[in-house]
């Protein structure tokens, strides 16, 4: 990402991503703001569920958890946009940096619903990525000053391409189309411009 441009139309990339998942690692967004200035943003659900319920009592944890999942699981962005709100005046008087927490993304938290309501299970989460460099993580660190640079590497390259063969493809991904064309999508589906 924060390499040149120019190198990746070298490469071959035509389109630039139109949306990208993250957490809140800052140096993510800030690259992505400076390559792919147009690319949206959403924030990554589990990660910003796990934050919120950091910063209440485990007793309301199991509750809270639940309101957040009426959220991102809501079919319209009315309906989210409902739910969000609903969370915050139901702990913003006891617990103000759980709900300053959710508050402060949500624009990101929700831009999901501006792409095929298909692709919103791909768009809530980074899990499925991290999970892929947990495993290369893991034994990396394990063997950490035992081998060289390249013989790490190459560890790692074989891990990540032994876990492929388990990655989800993306589900209907016929919808890709549409979104390089330029089509809107309001809560997950095309936006039908009339005629004049």
């Amino acid at each position: 990402m924060e390499g040149d441009p120019a190198g990746l139309k070298n490469r071959g990339l035509k389109n630039w991503p139109r949306v990208a998942v993250g957490d809140g690692a800052m140096g993510f967004w800030a690259a992505l703001r400076k390559v792919c200035p147009d690319t949206r943003e959403q924030r990554c659900w589990m990660h910003k569920t796990g934050n919120i319920l950091n910063k209440l009592p485990k007793s309301l944890k199991g509750k809270a958890k639940s309101q957040i999942q009426q959220i991102w699981m809501a079919e319209s962005k009315a309906n989210s946009e409902k739910a969000f709100n609903h969370f915050l005046k139901t702990y913003e008087a006891k617990y103000p940096k759980a709900t300053e927490c959710l508050e402060k993304d949500r624009e990101t938290l929700l831009t999901l619903y501006d792409f095929p309501a298909e692709h919103w299970r791909h768009l809530r989460t980074t899990n499925p990525i991290e999970s892929t460099f947990a495993t290369v993580r893991l034994r990396t660190k394990k063997v950490r000053g035992c081998f060289s640079r390249t013989t790490v590497l190459t560890m790692g390259f074989k891990l990540i391409k032994s876990a492929q063969k388990r990655w989800q493809r993306l589900h209907s991904s016929q919808r890709l189309a549409e979104i390089i064309e330029g089509v809107q999508f309001v809560d997950g589906e095309p936006l039908k411009i009339e005629a004049a």
